[in-house]
């Protein structure tokens, strides 16, 4: 499966869970660590597991191959590595003070339509 399906798929399994503000980073020209970051935001420990849950469901459904899960049990920042995207899902108060987005401003935003 192309990173792009891929990032298609965690998208709706992030959408059909209400993860909030979900931004799509291109970053395959300023990393060799994945195509596209893909940022999402839950409300509390519950929505941030489910939205982890459900990504991980639908991916692997679709053959994907988790690479590597982290933070879930305290389900403040999750980052899931499926080599080509990399899922991260944040409290409201991690993703503030983490702030991947600005970090990764070398990257190319890109719309969910343009993928």
């Amino acid at each position: 499966m192309e990173s792009r399906e891929m990032a298609l798929l965690a998208i709706q399994a992030l959408e059909d869970k209400k993860g909030e503000d979900i931004k799509i980073i291109d970053i395959s020209k300023v990393s060799v660590i994945a195509d596209y970051f893909i940022i999402a935001g839950g409300n509390n420990r519950n929505q941030v597991q489910a939205l982890a849950d459900n990504v991980d469901e639908t991916c692997g459904r679709a053959g994907a191959k988790l690479r590597q899960m982290e933070g879930y049990e305290s389900a403040k920042w999750i980052l899931m590595d499926y080599n080509d995207i990399i899922v991260h899902i944040f409290s409201k108060e991690d993703r503030l003070f983490y702030d991947l987005e600005r970090i990764w401003s070398d990257g190319t935003f890109i719309q969910k339509e343009d993928l």
